[in-house]
């Protein structure tokens, strides 16, 4: 059975969120968790669980929460405790050096030595990837892990790459990006044979900044991986490309206004349909579509980003994940493992 570490002590709503998660998860998906944080806490969260559940929105969205009872006598669940917490406001490099007995360093010490296959950590992005730099190790031929979201679109799921970890970039790291990008998709989305496009400010070649050009010459001239040119912010959405390449810093503002502006439209939305009696009659039958779409946006469904190039499985999600993307992050983290993601992108060096 595949077990997943998870820091029970990351995230803006942790432990009680964070274990709720990780015995949903482990009821729906068969899995054995490790959860690593203060013991003490984890087992008054377990203690809740087993009496009377817990309540969630189920990745609605709206106000109406519905209670989970799990028979958690029935999981394998196991407490390893950790004293230190690193906090959101720590610089993650110093953070892990003086706290080695934190969760998350601990969490992703299970996987290093083998006894969980792979770590989801809702905490802080930067003590996340460096810990797991630090405590895994990059595959052989990544100079620097890179954060893989998988967004929504019109037709199927697309894969940004990267989306924060690294903020400045050479062309031959973004190269690097578009085959790990390329193998994530190719094995755990299943798209057989992934378009991969830069993010850019225009299509042609010549457009961009010099790493966006030079990054375009670097794609254009292999033969691995299927690469379509330039793929322009307008058109992430359209489904052109199946991996948008780009630096940390252009990803995270790109996946930040994202989020942002599909909550001003839901909620633009839900205030029209408040407005008047005609509006809540139209809301009222327009409910049921809402939440259709509600479900294909939501970044709770996604559940976290895989960091590729370290060698292990880690999961960082959204700093105000709750219950139900923790269950989704545990899934995303499973299918990384069962599809052996990382031996894919360390076979394409090697060979």
């Amino acid at each position: 059975m595949t077990r997943i570490a998870i820091d029970a002590m990351g995230g803006d709503h942790a432990p009680q969120e964070i274990v709720a998660g990780a015995v949903w998860a482990a009821s729906e998906y068969n899995v054995a968790i490790e959860l690593v944080g203060k013991q003490d806490k984890i087992e008054q969260e377990l203690d809740r669980i087993a009496s009377e559940g817990f309540l969630s929105d189920c990745g609605t969205g709206s106000n109406r929460l519905k209670r989970i009872k799990i028979d958690t006598s029935k999981l394998d669940i196991k407490i390893t405790h950790a004293a230190e917490v690193i906090e959101m406001g720590e610089a993650p490099g110093q953070a892990i050096r003086r706290k080695k007995k934190s969760s998350i360093v601990l969490a992703v010490d299970a996987v290093a030595q083998g006894s969980s296959d792979a770590v989801v950590a809702a905490g802080s992005t930067g003590a996340a990837m460096a810990s797991s730099l630090f405590g895994l190790g990059r595959i052989p031929g990544i100079d620097r892990p890179a954060i893989a979201v998988t967004l929504p679109t019109m037709k199927r799921p697309i894969v940004l790459i990267d989306a924060g970890a690294n903020s400045n970039c050479s062309p031959e790291m973004l190269y690097q990006f578009a085959i790990m990008g390329s193998t994530f998709s190719k094995n755990v989305l299943g798209i057989e044979t992934p378009r991969v496009g830069v993010l850019n400010i225009g299509e042609e070649a010549g457009k961009g900044n010099e790493l966006a050009q030079t990054t375009y010459k670097l794609l254009e001239n292999q033969d691995k991986i299927h690469f379509v040119g330039n793929i322009e912010g307008k058109e992430i959405f359209l489904s052109l490309c199946d991996v948008v390449v780009c630096d940390g810093f252009v990803g995270n503002v790109a996946l930040k206004i994202t989020e942002g502006t599909s909550r001003m439209l839901f909620e633009l939305i839900k205030r029209e349909f408040k407005s008047d009696i005609v509006g809540k009659i139209i809301g009222l039958i327009a409910k049921p579509f809402l939440r259709r779409i509600n479900k294909r946006i939501n970044y709770e469904e996604f559940g976290g980003a895989l960091l590729l190039g370290v060698k292990g499985i880690t999961v960082i999600s959204h700093g105000r994940s709750k219950a139900y993307a923790i269950k989704n992050a545990v899934r995303v983290a499973k299918e990384a493992v069962e599809t052996g993601v990382n031996d894919k992108i360390a076979q394409y060096y090697e060979g």
